[in-house]
Formats: structure tokens, C-alpha cells, sequence
């Protein structure tokens, strides 16, 4: 993977149509991979999986091992009977974004009412099948209690907890085990059924020739099931609360930085018992997906401090971060790490060196080589490499075509030999030429849409992660169109060749 020509989209599965408000795990799901095989696709690149915390951001999650329920697909878990036939959210909700606010309590009450009626049942062979995930998945009894926890302190960071649950002991655990058996096996439920159904979907995308790139975010949050139970592994004061945080200096996207405010890692203390909460992660991860782009890579080599009382990213200290000896473990435990690296933003010779020890592709991004960072222009690009006309973080290509100014619409037309009449083509078919081995294009730029369709403003704490598609937003000639050129370029998956050129 990733060392022959080939190309895939980005679109996070929020994002896909269908009922109920946001994308699923069900049939529009299967369908999108179809199309991306119409495409001459080879990978399908989406954002996080795990269940969001603040912001409903893919990026912050609470845990960094388990799904959001909220893609859980409602039809399958009738289809087993956890849900009457004629269950119905009466509810209507917009096709063109995710109304977080009004689709979290129906759908989680739904979900709730099939995990009650599962947990209530006689044993069969599901509940065997149940049973088997839960003595085989390390780390999710502790989320389950976490977020039993959490439902009883009504949605409060676990910071605010007693001390008896913030701070838990193990005889206190039992207890709680005992207490909030039944919220527990809920949340174990909706653990099983989201890796049941994404197993099955990453199944039918493997059958078909599509690879899944996933996405591991560097940090965690602080509220969530990972820092309450591993307090030990973050820089953390006596009561629980950062002494510093993760973020960035001022850079592309922001003047100010990037303040994120995550907890960050003590590194002495993670390299005492092996770095085993890292393994533990990455094998994960390497069994949801095919390929993991790893976020802020640059963090493996040294992160931002910033003290905890600032309200900018812009004071703060590089640290050195033990990356060579983090790499070393994990290839010793799990094998060859097939990653990408995240290597956007301050990037200096020892990240360059740190990604390169590895062989790990890094990340070209077109949006950004007519504007301030010509190293993104294509005949930098290296084999070994992955491009984008731009990312999640980016606005659309559209949108970006018609922000920028006339000179550097103009320098762009100069570079690539082209009118500028179809701005986002023209950056298109300059990522299909590059000579870098993948290309991944968001679904938003093959359709041409501007910023009405951004999936997310970096720096911005609300409004984000919203945008989806229909399937009437699509061409009819729309897979016939996209597999010209991405055979014209040499990127179709080997041995296919559909379409005259």
C-alpha cells in the first residue's frame, strides 16, 4: 500500500447521506464504497472514529480506543430484533449537516432502548458473541465505567467528580461495577455493535479494493476514560488538572496559535513500563484500519508547552519528545507501522529526520503552495509521499480559489499552464500528475462546492464537523468523469483500465 500510483477521497462517515440525520455504518455506506470503486478509488481517508467529546470533534474523544455510537446503524440493530420493525424518530432533520444538538438525544435513546432490550434477553448465540468482546477487549471496562460515571454526574469532566470517583481506587471500582451494572452493559453494547458493523464495512471496502486510512490524534483529552485511569502517564498536578497543555505557536491557520489545551504526556513515566499504553493504541488502531494518518507528527519530536493559565498559544517551549525509542518499541511489538505522517505546520530538520528513519510518507497540501509554503509545489513532491488539494482543516478548494488574491490566482495559472476558469480542476489534475505515489482529494473538491461545505475552521470551538452530502449533489456522469483521470494519470488500482481516454 501506498508505494504504487493510486489515488482515494477524504470524507469523514458523519458526512454521508441517510436517515437520521448524520452518515451511519449501514448502506449508504456500502454505497459510497461502490462509487469509489466506480471512481478507480483505492482508498477511502476518513477523520477519527471515536466518540466525540468537546465540540462533537472527531479530534476529542472520550477514549482514544473506542467508536462513536452516534454511527451505529439503526437498521442493522433492528434487522437483529433490539429494535421493533417499525421503530421511528419522528424528528425531521437537515440533509446538508449534522444538527448535533437535535440528533444526540433520539438517536442515543433508540440506542439505549436496543441495548435494553438486548441486555434483558436469553442467551444465545449474540450473547455469547457479546461475551467474547468484552473478556477480549483490554480497554473497555474502564471506559464503561467512566462513562457510567459520567451519565451519573450529569456530563461533568471527571475533574469534577468526588474524590472517590475522580480518583478511584480499585475496591471503589467494584463497587461502581456493582451500582451501574446496567449502564455498563449499555455502554459495552454500543461498543460491540459499532465494531461489529465497522468490521463488516471495512470487510465489504477490502473486498472491493479499498483500503481505509484512519487517523490517530497525537494527544487525548483531558475528560476522558484514558486520563481518569492513567493519570499517572500526563503531566497532571495533585488534583487532577494539567500543569501545562498541548497546542501550537502561530502559524498557516492561526496568528495567535493553536491553543488545544490537551493534557500532555510524561514521557519518563511511559517509558518505565515499556510505552505499553502506546502499543496498546497502535494495535488498536492497526486493527480498525489499513493505513493511520498520524496527527501532528511533528509532536513525536517535540511538543508545545503552554502554560496551563495562558489564553494563546503564543508562550510555550519545544520539548523533546523520545520519538526514535517510541518507533523502536512499537515496530519491535507490532511490525512494520503502516503510517502517514502528519507533517504540516513548524517543521524542522529533526522531524524530517525522525519521519525518514522510518520511511514514513509525509503530506503535501496544493492549497498551501501558491500562498506561503512553496515546498508544497509539485515538482517538490516526493514518490513517497501523499497529496491533497487540501485537508479537513482547509477550506474547500473552491472556497480557497475564491479567497485568494489576483496575484496568486495568477501565479497559480502561471505555474500549471492553465486559464484559471476551473480553479478547483486545475489543482485536481495537478495532484492526479504529481509524481507522489497517492493522491487523496475531499469528496468536497471533486464536487466543486465552496465554503458552505468546510468541515471544520481550526481554532473555532463550535460549527465544526457538520457537512454532509446527498446523493442527488452527485453528476450523473460523476464516476465516468473522475476515472478518465485518475486512469489518464496511471492511478486506477492495477490492471484496470474502463474508460477511452
Amino acid at each position: 500500500m501506498l508505494n504504487t500510483r493510486g489515488c482515494g477521497i477524504l470524507l469523514h462517515p458523519t458526512s454521508l447521506p441517510g436517515p437520521g440525520g448524520i452518515g451511519t455504518l449501514g448502506a449508504d455506506a456500502r454505497r459510497f464504497i461502490d462509487l469509489l470503486c466506480e471512481m478507480g478509488m483505492s482508498y477511502w481517508q476518513m477523520l477519527p472514529l471515536t466518540p466525540p467529546a468537546c465540540g462533537n470533534s472527531p479530534y476529542s474523544a472520550f477514549t482514544a480506543f473506542g467508536g462513536n455510537p452516534l454511527l451505529i446503524d439503526l437498521e442493522q440493530i433492528a434487522g437483529e430484533g433490539d429494535l421493533p420493525p417499525g421503530y421511528c424518530d419522528a424528528n425531521r432533520y437537515p440533509d446538508d449537516r449534522v444538527d448535533f444538538a437535535r440528533i444526540i438525544g433520539p438517536k442515543m435513546e433508540l440506542l439505549y432502548q436496543a441495548a435494553s432490550t438486548f441486555l434483558s434477553g436469553g442467551c444465545t448465540s449474540r450473547t455469547l458473541e457479546f461475551r467474547h468482546y468484552c473478556d477480549t477487549t483490554p480497554w473497555l471496562h474502564e471506559y464503561a465505567v467512566f462513562m457510567a460515571l459520567k451519565r451519573h454526574y450529569h456530563g461533568e469532566s471527571w475533574i469534577l467528580w468526588p474524590e472517590e470517583a475522580s480518583f478511584i481506587m480499585p475496591e471503589t471500582a467494584r463497587e461502581y461495577a456493582v451500582q451501574f451494572s446496567h449502564e455498563i452493559g449499555v455502554q459495552k453494547y454500543l461498543q460491540w455493535q459499532f465494531s461489529r458493523q465497522w468490521r463488516t464495512l471495512r470487510d465489504y471496502a477490502n473486498g472491493r479494493g479499498i483500503a481505509v486510512i484512519g487517523d490517530i490524534p497525537i494527544f487525548v483529552a483531558l475528560d476522558s476514560a484514558d486520563v481518569w485511569s492513567h493519570r499517572d502517564l500526563f503531566l497532571l498536578d495533585a488534583e487532577g488538572k494539567p500543569q501545562v497543555v498541548a497546542g501550537v505557536p502561530p502559524d498557516y491557520f492561526s496568528a495567535t496559535g493553536q491553543l488545544w489545551g490537551n493534557p500532555l504526556y510524561d514521557w519518563d513515566v511511559m517509558e518505565q513500563d515499556g510505552y505499553q499504553w502506546w502499543i496498546d493504541r497502535f494495535r488498536t488502531i492497526f486493527e480498525l484500519f489499513d493505513i493511520v494518518r498520524v496527527d501532528h507528527f511533528r509532536g513525536f519530536e517535540a511538543t508545545w508547552h503552554i502554560p496551563s493559565d495562558e489564553t494563546t498559544a503564543e508562550k510555550g517551549n519545544w520539548i523533546k519528545v523520545p520519538g526514535e525509542q517510541l518507533f523502536d518499541t512499537l515496530i519491535a511489538a507490532l511490525g512494520k507501522l503502516p503510517i502517514i505522517a502528519e507533517d504540516l505546520g513548524v517543521i524542522t530538520p529533526e522531524v524530517l529526520a525522525l519521519r525518514d528513519r522510518y520511511n514514513f510518507p509525509g503530506m503535501k497540501i496544493l492549497q498551501f503552495a501558491f500562498e506561503k509554503e512553496p515546498i508544497n509545489l509539485p515538482h517538490l513532491h516526493a514518490k513517497n509521499g501523499v497529496v491533497y488539494t487540501g485537508t479537513h482543516d482547509n477550506d474547500t478548494t473552491k472556497g480557497w480559489y475564491d479567497s485568494i488574491t489576483d496575484a496568486e490566482r495568477h501565479e497559480m495559472c502561471e505555474y500549471l499552464g492553465c486559464t484559471g476558469v476551473d480553479g478547483v480542476g486545475d489543482l485536481i489534475r495537478a495532484a492526479l500528475m504529481s509524481v507522489a505515489d497517492t493522491v487523496v482529494i475531499p469528496l468536497q473538491d471533486i464536487l466543486k462546492l465552496g465554503s458552505e461545505a468546510r468541515m471544520n475552521i481550526p481554532g473555532t470551538p463550535f460549527g465544526n464537523w457538520e457537512w454532509r452530502f446527498s446523493w442527488g449533489m452527485l453528476p450523473q456522469d460523476l464516476a465516468v468523469s473522475v476515472r478518465r483521470q485518475v486512469e489518464r494519470y496511471e492511478r486506477a488500482p492495477q490492471g484496470e483500465k474502463t474508460y477511452a481516454q
